[in-house]
């Protein structure tokens, strides 16, 4: 690696950075982050900081997880690459295929199409909805409805069923035939209504009536994330998800549960579906499935749609997607590893009871600071609201929050912003004295604001 003074001076100097603006990251360069181990890293100036965003969500069993990093070492020597179009396949595509259908067993989840990441795993299972109707002789049913505030990814298909304009103005006209809803948020929702249970009701009710409108005939898939995360961490009440599923299935419309994020147990179950008692037709995951360490998706598919493709004998039961590295047997073989680390340490327990003591503390937070509007979360899945005035709910300025997480980052923990929250999800690894150190800095950084 170059030394320091190279990296400095060519910070966000010849490549954009995802999610930000080119102008911005030149002006103020992001923090250069050089080595990670355990729950923590450690940037260019050698402060070392605990990791309160986990990767991106992602490394939830750490930075030194040693047997991820054996299995990728190894199946380096073995075999680095080679593709699994019609012919040919590898395998630990094959090993890992059988652990995800032993994993998503309580889902109902039977099958596994391997991807790049979470982008991709949406992308085909929208393609996967629309082609089953087909497959059954409703073609008319294209349409997608989702949530908004939920976040799907960035490609065509996913930037248009996401529900935040910030992934959507700058590159419409997307994909026809996608509508959205309210999603389920006690604290914002055009109800003017703060009971979770009665909130979660009125955003089911207008699915139902959304449905109806478009046509159940027309209507193909219905995605949402268990938990919203990027669009803030927004956990529905117990029954919306239960209630959409009914919904779904009632009117003929294949429920997509995106879990690229609530999918290995950071939501406090081992899936968003799980928590909730819920069997979904499709779910797409990613992130965790690698710890983070291998770009790797899979869309996992249910009984009742694999028996319409694998029974049709037709052309048209083909599968029109893929990817250069579907089934990349590096990444198949982190995830073996992956998998296995998550079950064997439980980390879904973990998360579920780390995430209450934190958001506990988190909730603390509200008495002794004004700027903190609302927090909320689920399992290690946590977010604090920030505002300038409690009674309007008036975001927080963009110059404030950022002294926040100056703030916090000073006292020795790094977090993530987005808009006026501060989201939080560290590994799914953590102790209680990490939960700690967390609220105790973000303490800080409120205190600096």
């Amino acid at each position: 690696m170059r030394d320091k003074n190279f990296l400095i001076e060519n910070n966000a100097r010849h490549f954009w950075h995802p999610m930000a603006h080119p102008a911005e990251m030149q002006k103020s360069p992001p923090t250069i982050i050089t080595k990670a181990d355990g729950v923590h890293v450690e940037d260019v100036d050698g402060r070392r900081v605990l990791d309160g965003v986990g990767g991106l969500w992602c490394v939830n069993l750490g930075h030194s997880c040693e047997p991820v990093k054996a299995a990728i070492r190894d199946q380096l020597d073995i075999m680095p690459f080679f593709n699994s179009f019609r012919g040919t396949t590898n395998a630990p595509a094959i090993e890992l295929s059988y652990a995800l259908r032993e994993f998503f067993a309580p889902e109902g989840l039977t099958r596994a199409f391997f991807t790049s990441g979470g982008s991709d795993s949406v992308e085909v299972a929208l393609r996967l909805a629309r082609q089953y109707h087909k497959l059954r002789g409703e073609a008319d049913r294209v349409k997608f409805i989702s949530l908004k505030k939920a976040y799907h990814g960035t490609h065509f298909g996913g930037a248009s069923v996401n529900g935040n304009v910030n992934f959507r103005r700058a590159y419409e006209p997307l994909l026809p035939g996608c509508f959205h809803i309210p999603c389920p948020w006690p604290y914002r929702n055009p109800f003017n209504e703060s009971d979770p249970a009665k909130v979660a009701q009125l955003c089911a009710n207008l699915l139902e009536d959304e449905i109806v409108f478009q046509g159940p005939d027309t209507v193909a898939a219905f995605i949402m994330e268990p938990v919203l995360g990027a669009g803030g961490v927004i956990p529905p009440h117990d029954s919306f998800m239960p209630m959409v599923r009914e919904i779904c299935s009632r009117h003929g419309v294949l429920l997509i549960s995106d879990e690229v994020i609530t999918g290995f147990g950071r939501a406090g179950a081992w899936t968003g579906a799980r928590l909730y008692g819920v069997q979904p037709d499709l779910a797409t995951t990613a992130k965790g499935l690698t710890n983070g360490y291998f770009p790797f998706g899979a869309v996992m598919i249910s009984d009742a749609v694999r028996e319409t493709f694998e029974n049709n004998k037709s052309a048209l039961g083909s599968i029109g997607s893929g990817y250069t590295y579907s089934a990349h047997p590096v990444g198949a073989a982190a995830a073996i590893a992956a998998l296995g680390e998550m079950q064997r340490l439980n980390v879904a327990g973990n998360a579920a009871a780390r995430g209450a003591e934190l958001l506990a503390a988190l909730d603390a937070l509200k008495d002794k600071f004004e700027i903190v509007g609302d927090v909320r979360g689920r399992g290690l899945m946590v977010c604090l609201e920030l505002v300038s005035d409690r009674a309007k709910k008036t975001p927080i300025a963009k110059p404030v929050i950022n002294k926040v997480f100056d703030g916090i980052y000073e006292a020795g923990v790094i977090v993530r912003v987005s808009g006026n929250n501060i989201i939080i999800s560290p590994p799914l690894i953590v102790g209680p004295e990490h939960i700690t150190q967390i609220s105790e800095a973000v303490a800080a950084g409120l205190q600096a604001a």
